[in-house]
């Protein structure tokens, strides 16, 4: 373990704490949080510049691979999984993380950090109206889903994760209940990761001037320094989300959202 990585330490644990937290809290696989704050982390180090988002997004869907697993078992012991939804949607993960793979390979660091920027705001302004769905807006049949589950999985990423900035909003607009859209994009925010993370480690193979501890685009010390407090924080969030008000729950996901999206311009700007 290198003077360097001990330098570093207190910050990733803090992020993991923090992350794996708003995983639980809020359904979205804590990638919001990592990508914006490890791109920091990563620029502060003096990272190559070309691959500082890249290499963000890598490491933070890494991470999620394993937060989503502990938020989705206790959202699930707690009845707020939607398995048929996931079922419905997964078909469209594989294909949507081949297409947002190979699109994330091609776009420079500061289209990715406009990207994550523009959609993320875009969440977090349809939470904030708290649009009300109509009453007879149902989730589509089996093609819908999957169409839906391509989307929202190339999309993901692009932005480093687990898809709930886009199914929580979605499952809510076709009227399913809050709480359990929160536990339900947990669960679909694994297999969105694990495709994530499987193609940034082949699209960063070869790349130049990556740090010494690289696998592909996924950064293993900040993986191995959040990874642990944020599998440990996730059920906490968990807990507190079945007990929020749905309301309280919107206002939280929409202010975070837009924080992180002014965080991701700002780094665009200097890119």
């Amino acid at each position: 373990m290198s003077v360097d990585f001990l330098h570093w330490l207190p910050a990733y644990l803090a992020l993991g704490v923090a992350g794996g937290f708003a995983a639980g809290l809020l359904g979205i696989g804590g990638g919001m949080l990592f990508v914006p704050l490890l791109t920091w982390l990563f620029e502060a180090q003096g990272f190559a510049r070309a691959s500082l988002v890249h290499m963000a997004l890598g490491t933070s869907l890494a991470i999620i691979v394993f937060t989503s697993i502990s938020s989705a078992r206790t959202h699930h012991a707690k009845g707020n999984v939607d398995w048929s939804i996931v079922r419905g949607i997964a078909p469209g993960i594989l294909l949507g993380g081949l297409v947002g793979g190979w699109l994330a390979k091609q776009l420079s660091t500061t289209a990715l950090a406009m990207l994550f920027a523009v959609f993320v705001s875009y969440s977090a302004l349809q939470m904030f109206l708290n649009a009300k769905p109509k009453p007879s807006r149902q989730l589509p049949g089996a093609l819908g889903l999957a169409g839906v589950g391509t989307a929202i999985s190339a999309l993901s990423q692009l932005v480093g994760a687990g898809g709930g900035f886009l199914s929580v909003p979605f499952m809510t607009w076709c009227n399913v209940n809050m709480h359990r859209a929160v536990g339900t994009s947990a669960a679909l925010g694994l297999p969105i990761a694990i495709m994530g993370a499987v193609m940034f480690f082949i699209g960063g193979r070869g790349t130049v001037d990556l740090p010494a501890g690289s696998l592909g685009f996924i950064y293993l010390p900040a993986f191995l320094g959040v990874l642990i407090p944020g599998v440990l924080m996730a059920p906490v969030g968990a807990r507190l989300a079945a007990r929020l008000p749905v309301a309280t729950l919107k206002r939280v996901f929409a202010a975070f959202l837009f924080v992180l999206a002014a965080k991701m311009l700002h780094s665009a700007w200097l890119t």
